[in-house]
């Protein structure tokens, strides 16, 4: 058998699936070498992951990639619930926001199929020169036991295999390929993560579904909104998807009529115009005709497991469904898989260019790891409450309206994403959280429209928070027009260019950070090349707390975030969207301890 030359690389992607392609889209636009493979020959036609949350929707924007999304995605805005009517069908209860979380900036979700978002990455990594090998197969990883290779962020100490398989099936040739990095996004039945003997802890529950896409011929009304429905035949959701299409997922009464011996779903035993027949039922009185064809449709089981650890010696990963896998119907898989790459890829990105120590990598399993135990007792109750009968007057012990409307409206900050919160850590202190007391440390930054000081032209915050693997340093100046505050942020400028050059060893601090102005002077009075030129690399990054021209947008931004207008602060913001920290604006001693917390003498400097 032929054997490919043997090849290095900095990171080497195994998946190409929602999860790795995020990883792979991230580190390539970092300027990070990287490969990924996938056993599949083509990425995914149709059906798969759909749904797209508000907050991974600013992840996106963050990418540049969000405009295409909401372009060709559907967006629902309402959710409707039904429960059974005195006649014996189903009759509507509430419509209500399908959104909670207040402070979202895409009050929706998305839907999407994964193929299509698949595309949006492909079409972004071909823009850095990279594409997906396949179909390869990966057949072997070695990982070194050497400390000093281990220790040493710019070794190769992980040796894969591939194999190679041709057009006609056959096997074709291997290769060798020797990575810093490996990350396995390669599903819920990992290669990675069993080679890797990392167990998933948890367990399968009695629940059995169904999922049917197709473009629907019905008089329900509510088809066009996100719509749970509880029967006395059986329960079913209803999700809107682009080009006029609908998922329905549909609960289904036997499990045992449905699973093999091995504890598998046996797809043999159904078929999407059965599964259609048991929504049927569940929409009585309304109709819903069977179709000529299907676009996709599976059976399932829900299993609620989370890995045991995330990753081997901080050298080899596991993303997405590899550590996570629960039920789809509160939309969260893809998004929590994207959501892990995007945690980690700007930290592998820190120790490959040098920027940061290995330590860093720790906290990928330290703050994914407890989203993925939150996520799993979230979707634990969430699951029992949908599968669980309604309450009527037979069954005085099931399900009411009021039960599941209030799980649905105060998880919403958790299954929105908005309300994700990492716990403190190297990179999140929040020992002056009392100076932003709305910008909560661990949490995303809170969209907020301010104007830029040079043209009052208005300009969402989060628009100057693009995913480049910089850190932001949000400097809130204060009234930047009263001399005497302008005499004190020439001081503190000072220090804090002094601070960073420290931190950044001899390379330029723009490679590392982003620094933007926020003042609380007015439109009227602003001159926005007063403030130091430390503290604005560009004109558009001075900005000012006052509302534009009309009236209608800006304004209210330090008051919003919790911020004195005379005291001002800095506001650190990781690489990937999340407060790392706060700090007095002229005092930089424990933004220097926070950074040093990583930041470490054996990072080797590379620009």
């Amino acid at each position: 058998m032929v054997t490919f030359e043997e090849s290095s690389v900095d990171v080497l992607i195994i998946g190409a699936g929602p999860a790795g392609l995020m990883a792979c889209n991230a580190l390539a636009r970092s300027g990070v070498s990287v490969r990924i493979i996938d056993q599949r020959p083509d990425k995914v036609a149709a059906g798969q992951a759909d749904g797209i949350q508000p907050r991974t929707i600013e992840v996106f924007q963050s990418y540049g990639l969000a405009e295409r999304l909401l372009k060709k995605g559907n967006q629902m805005h309402m959710a409707a619930f039904y429960n059974p009517s005195p006649d014996g069908g189903i009759e509507l209860t509430d419509r209500v926001p399908d959104v909670t979380a207040t402070s979202a900036r895409y009050p929706f979700e998305v839907t999407l199929h994964q193929g299509a978002i698949e595309s949006i990455f492909l079409d972004s990594m071909r823009g850095s020169g990279v594409g997906v090998s396949r179909p390869v197969l990966p057949i072997s990883l070695t990982l070194s036991e050497d400390e000093s290779l281990l220790n040493d962020p710019q070794t190769h100490p992980v040796r894969v295999e591939l194999q190679h398989l041709l057009e006609n099936g056959e096997v074709g040739p291997t290769e060798i390929v020797h990575a810093k990095f490996v990350v396995g996004a390669d599903g819920a039945h990992s290669w990675v993560r069993r080679v890797l003997n990392i167990s998933m802890d948890g367990e399968q529950t009695d629940y059995i579904w169904g999922v049917v896409d197709f473009t629907p011929d019905t008089d329900f009304p509510d088809v066009r909104n996100k719509t749970a429905i509880h029967s006395n035949n059986g329960s079913c959701m209803i999700i809107p998807r682009e080009d006029d299409k609908v998922r329905i997922y549909i609960q289904l009464d036997d499990k045992t009529a449905h699973v093999t011996a091995d504890g598998r779903v046996d797809k043999n035993k159904l078929q999407p115009h059965l599964l259609l027949e048991q929504v049927q039922k569940a929409l009585h009185p309304y109709y819903i005709r069977t179709p000529e064809k299907f676009d996709w449709w599976t059976i399932y089981i829900i299993g609620q497991r989370v890995a045991s650890k995330f990753s081997a010696r901080e050298r080899v990963f596991i993303v997405g469904d590899a550590c996570h896998t629960h039920s789809p119907k509160a939309g969260q898989g893809m998004n929590a898989s994207m959501n892990d790459s995007h945690n980690l890829a700007w930290k592998l990105a820190h120790v490959l260019k040098g920027w940061a120590n290995m330590s860093l990598l720790k906290t990928y399993e330290f703050e994914r790891r407890k989203y993925a135990q939150d996520l799993i007792d979230f979707d634990r109750q969430f699951a029992k409450l949908f599968s669980g009968k309604p309450r009527t007057k037979e069954t005085d012990d099931g399900v009411s309206h009021e039960d599941f409307l209030k799980a649905f409206q105060t998880f919403g900050g958790f299954t929105s994403g908005i309300g994700i919160r990492y716990a403190p850590s190297a990179i999140t202190s929040d020992k002056h959280q009392s100076l932003a007391k709305n910008l909560i440390v661990g949490q995303r930054m809170l969209p907020q429209v301010f104007l830029q000081a040079a043209d009052s032209r208005p300009v969402e915050i989060q628009n100057l928070l693009p995913s480049d693997a910089r850190f932001k340093l949000l400097v809130f100046t204060g009234n930047s027009s009263d001399a005497a505050q302008l005499e004190k942020l020439r001081m503190s400028s000072s220090n804090l260019e002094v601070a960073l050059s420290d931190l950044t060893a001899g390379r330029k601090v723009i490679s590392t950070f982003d620094v933007v102005a926020i003042s609380s002077a007015t439109k009227a009075s602003v001159r926005y090349n007063d403030l130091p030129k430390f503290l604005w690399s560009h004109w558009s990054k001075v900005l000012i707390d006052d509302a534009d021209v009309r009236g209608f947008l800006g304004g209210d931004g330090y008051t919003n975030y919790g911020i004195d207008r005379t005291q001002g602060a800095i506001v650190v913001v990781r690489p990937d969207g999340y407060v790392g920290m706060i700090c007095p604006l002229h005092e930089v001693n424990d933004f220097v301890a926070y950074f040093s917390g990583f930041v470490g003498k054996s990072a080797v400097i590379t620009n």
